[in-house]
Formats: structure tokens, C-alpha cells, sequence
């Protein structure tokens, strides 16, 4: 079975998303700009949501974590809940 462990930042806007991306792109460490700005729970531990399943997170969040770099920040990425940026810190085949 597939597992991926990946953390993200959460925010209400995808412009904000983009310029926490900038941030970190140039520079800034994720776990800080998600402690600083997520609106999920998991900004506690710098945005880590652990390891976990396909089909375990919802659709377009799963769409991105299956199937991008590893180590590499995406996103906007829009769910329900918001615009993530998403990184998958590892992933098991």
C-alpha cells in the first residue's frame, strides 16, 4: 500500500498562498511561515500531518500528494477548506 507523510499551510486566500510560497521559495523555512500562518490545527507542528494513505485526505489534496516530488512545494492546491501548499516529505510504494 501507498503511504506519503507530507505537511502543509493553510490559508482562506490563493493570493496569500502564493505569497507564503514566494517565502519560502526564497528562502523562509515551512515549518515557521506554517506555525506563523496556517488556519490548521497541524501549523503546531509546522504544518506535519504524519503518514498516511491514498484516500485518506480529500480528493485534490491526495491528487497532489500521490503524485508530486518529493521535498518540492505545491500548490495553491483548493479544497474545501481553503488554498494549501503542499509538500511531500517522503513517499512509500
Amino acid at each position: 500500500m501507498v503511504r506519503a507523510s507530507a505537511r502543509h499551510i493553510l490559508v482562506d486566500t490563493e493570493e496569500q498562498c502564493l505569497a507564503l510560497k514566494n517565502e519560502i521559495e526564497s528562502g523562509s523555512d515551512f515549518a515557521k511561515v506554517a506555525k506563523e500562518h496556517s488556519n490548521c490545527p497541524s501549523k503546531m507542528q509546522g504544518g506535519d500531518l504524519g503518514s498516511f494513505g491514498r484516500g485518506q485526505m480529500v480528493k485534490e489534496f491526495d491528487d497532489v500528494v500521490f503524485s508530486a516530488d518529493v521535498n518540492t512545494v505545491q500548490g495553491p492546491v483548493k479544497t474545501q477548506f481553503g488554498y494549501h501548499l503542499v509538500e511531500v516529505t517522503s513517499r512509500t510504494e
